[in-house]
């Protein structure tokens, strides 16, 4: 399956205008964190990219576009996300601008980004097998939609998640990253089956729907996870506890395995 650039990108980018200054710059790295920034004009027009290495020793006072480098690799929203990740690899380059058919930037792709599609990605085959698995235990018909999902409306089958991992979850959000969540839906309510830590990042930041794969199944069935939810008291995300003290499994397994 071909994954685009548009699904992985960052559309909330840091920029610099060419008029700001080396000053500008530093105060930028230092309030988000990032070490490089496209350039744009008034018509957000990427003009030219600038990186730390760029203002090292340079006056605070010194423009953006004095500095900034002209010769550009850029990335476009349908562009084959492997065809992205080979341009950085053999270029030296860890972000690509995306921009529009105009040169407008329209967002941003990291390695970092490249390596997340590789072990994060709820794709269709898994969603084709879970609707599968569902049909032969039950002897069902069913049917997947893409859509929007309220968070509100959505019933957990997972009691916990970790808050490492949530803080993971919480930084994607507020870049503009979302993963799809796979839900069941029956009789108009919602059974959030895959993406807990996205479903609780978002109810922490107020966002109010998500997309979704939407797994359609006949109201006269009972699933096996309305029993699971009845089990374990599961109504809203609100009865989903964050565990403070124990760290994910795998970070924990990482550790151990370092010592």
């Amino acid at each position: 399956m071909e994954i685009q650039v548009s699904e992985y990108m960052t559309k909330n980018v840091y920029t610099l205008s060419p008029n700001d200054t080396v000053k500008d710059a530093i105060n930028l790295i230092k309030r988000t964190g990032h070490d490089s920034f496209p350039v744009v004009d008034e018509e957000n027009k990427v003009i030219g990219y600038v990186s730390a290495i760029d203002i090292i020793d340079k006056p605070m006072t010194t423009k953006i576009r004095e500095i900034m480098s002209k010769e550009l690799y850029v990335a476009r929203e349908f562009m084959n996300l492997r065809d992205a990740a080979r341009v950085m690899f053999r270029t030296g380059h860890s972000k690509l601008p995306v921009v529009d058919e105009e040169n407008r930037l329209v967002g941003i792709i990291s390695n970092a980004d490249v390596i997340r599609s590789q072990i994060e990605r709820v794709n269709p085959a898994k969603v084709e097998k879970l609707k599968k698995t569902i049909e032969k235990v039950h002897g069902i018909g069913t049917n997947v939609v893409r859509g929007k999902v309220e968070t509100w409306r959505l019933i957990p089958t997972q009691s916990k998640v970790y808050a490492d991992e949530l803080r993971g979850r919480i930084h994607e959000l507020r870049r503009g990253l979302a993963e799809p969540i796979v839900v069941v839906e029956k009789s108009s309510r919602f059974y959030l089956v895959d993406g807990h830590h996205r479903v609780v990042a978002a109810f922490k930041l107020g966002v109010k729907e998500l997309d979704a794969y939407i797994i359609k199944v006949p109201h006269s069935v009972e699933l096996g996870i309305e029993k699971l939810i009845r089990k374990k008291g599961l109504r809203s995300v609100k009865d989903i506890k964050i565990i403070e003290d124990i760290p994910h499994p795998l970070v924990e397994i990482t550790f151990r395995n370092m010592r």
